[in-house]
């Protein structure tokens, strides 16, 4: 399904503060709240999330401290909320007050409304002991807003020995600009826009605000050099945008 212009710029470019609102406005759907159209994403909440523990298999162990940095309010973080009671985990979620009221108040897990790194209470009280931490389809709003590094120091300072962190779903415009160029993109475009165009692909220009392949290397290289293992891997096949986004998964040894 298509959208039409001023569906799409609804969705694009989305701030914290922009998605703050949004998580107030009844109108829209949970996975509209998190700043996708109903179209990309229903249907596919379970295998996200099957996705995510496939790629973190310590939240399969028990007694565990798990943070979640931008959980949103969709079916995702239920999920997780579910495992994590099963599994006997704390669980640790950082969004804003109008995400995080969307989720229960639960014992074993600790909210902190805050616009992370900016949350002091969480460093203090848990560096060095996160066994498992995932931001999915967040690391591209910090890219245009915030501070990526001050973004991923943060969050290795919070990693236990052994721990694991997914930075899940992120949208790579070089990845975008292989797959346009490729047979299987060009019938992926037709068919989406239902036209017989070819898709606008130009290499070597400079796009503000998004996330090329530079960054995703960057990222991986800063990791390493600070003394943790890093990989990029693939999206499972069936994923609403796993032809243009990739995972990063980053490990303490």
């Amino acid at each position: 399904m298509s959208l039409t212009d001023d569906q799409y710029r609804r969705f694009a470019d989305l701030t914290f503060e922009d998605l703050r609102r949004m998580a107030q406005d009844e109108s829209l759907s949970p996975n509209e709240k998190v700043g996708f159209p109903e179209s990309y994403r229903a249907g596919k909440e379970k295998q996200i999330f099957d996705g995510i523990v496939a790629n973190l298999p310590r939240l399969n162990e028990t007694r565990r401290v798990v943070l979640d940095i931008g959980p949103g309010c969709s079916q995702v973080p239920h999920l997780m909320i579910e495992l994590c009671r099963r599994q006997a985990h704390t669980l640790l979620l950082v969004d804003s007050q109008e995400m995080l009221a969307h989720l229960p108040d639960l014992d074993f897990v600790k909210k902190f409304p805050a616009y992370f790194p900016q949350c002091e209470e969480l460093i203090r009280d848990y560096s060095s002991k996160v066994d498992v931490l995932i931001t999915y389809s967040v690391l591209h709003g910090v890219f245009a807003e915030g501070n990526v590094w001050d973004f991923l120091d943060g969050s290795l300072e919070l990693l236990a020995e052994g721990g694991e962190m997914l930075i899940g779903d992120v949208p790579n415009v070089s990845k975008r600009r292989r797959f346009f160029s490729s047979t299987r993109g060009i019938k992926f475009h037709q068919q989406f826009t239902r036209t017989d165009t070819l898709p606008e692909i130009a290499f070597n220009r400079l796009e503000r605000h998004q996330i090329d392949d530079s960054v995703i290397m960057a990222v991986l290289t800063r990791a390493r050099n600070q003394g943790f293992d890093a990989y990029v891997l693939p999206q499972r096949p069936g994923l609403p945008f796993e032809n243009r986004r990739e995972d990063i998964l980053i490990r303490r040894p």
